[in-house]
């Protein structure tokens, strides 16, 4: 893998890890139009901790003021803003649980069946999408961040863990399921941003784990170095982004981004033009 592929690979990665579009589907498809060969879970998991870094960045206050207010030495109230305040900091590392564990239990179908089927990832793209409008349609809309109940810790907690599946969108499916729970869509997001870091963070903790076992080839640290920089830069400035759009915006934008993609992509694929790599 050269820079120029890292830096893509990086920027696609931190755009597409917090817009609700799918990264996952999104870094496979581009191996597959240019037959580019990289680390595979090993340099996606390394990308992934670069959006891990943007939400520590974006959200540091937040978790900080949290985390203290667990150790007793701070009122929520002192440091956390408003939206934020009655968050818990072990409903989220909870509602993280059960992502964690389909990553543990499904890790070798996702490293192999799950990421080199078009149609399963077409229809992934495209279902997805319509039940994000759904979501986003019928959903109450009603709720701001500090009246998220247990409830929806579970919902989006279990939700988040058919992620692993390529399409479906950490953000995406988290965010669909905070507008199901009746959340307003700026907080479906930030709930989503903030339930994403512990599994994140497990994932990367993970898999680096096993790739220091085996080693990395000196050739590709600079490159991975390069697109962990490239998603924390992309990452940080795409949660500010979205954050700031669905405050006065629909998920439609997406919802016909998705649909197009996964229908695009499943039409190239039976005519021909596209080969798994």
């Amino acid at each position: 893998m050269n820079l120029l592929q890292a830096i893509i690979l990086g920027a696609i990665q931190g755009l597409t890890e917090f817009i609700p579009i799918s990264s996952s589907a999104h870094l496979i498809i581009l191996r597959w139009l240019f037959g580019w060969t990289t680390n595979g879970l090993v340099f996606d998991v390394a990308l992934h901790l670069g959006t891990l870094f943007a939400l520590v960045l974006y959200f540091g206050p937040e978790w900080l003021g949290m985390i203290k207010t667990h150790m007793g030495s701070i009122r929520i109230a002192d440091k956390v803003p408003a939206g934020l305040q009655g968050m818990l900091l072990w409903p989220i590392v909870f509602a993280s649980i059960p992502a964690g564990l389909a990553g543990v239990m499904l890790e070798k179908t996702a490293e192999s069946s799950f990421r080199d089927k078009p149609i399963l990832i077409g229809l992934t793209l495209a279902g997805l999408g319509m039940i994000l409008y759904l979501a986003d349609r019928f959903g109450e809309k009603s709720r701001p961040m500090h009246a998220v109940r247990m409830r929806d810790w579970l919902v989006i907690g279990l939700a988040q863990a058919l992620a692993i599946i390529p399409g479906v969108s950490r953000s995406g499916i988290t965010i669909t399921a905070g507008l199901f729970c009746g959340l307003e869509r700026e907080a479906s997001a930030r709930f989503s941003f903030l339930l994403g870091a512990p599994i994140i963070l497990g994932a990367g903790i993970y898999e680096l784990a096993k790739a220091s076992s085996k080693g990395i080839a000196r050739a590709d640290l600079l490159p991975l170095i390069i697109g962990v920089a490239t998603s924390t830069l992309v990452g940080y400035l795409c949660i500010s982004f979205l954050i700031s759009y669905l405050k006065k915006h629909s998920a439609n934008l997406f919802v016909v981004y998705r649909i197009a993609l996964g229908a695009g992509l499943i039409i190239f694929f039976l005519l021909g033009y596209l080969k798994p790599v």
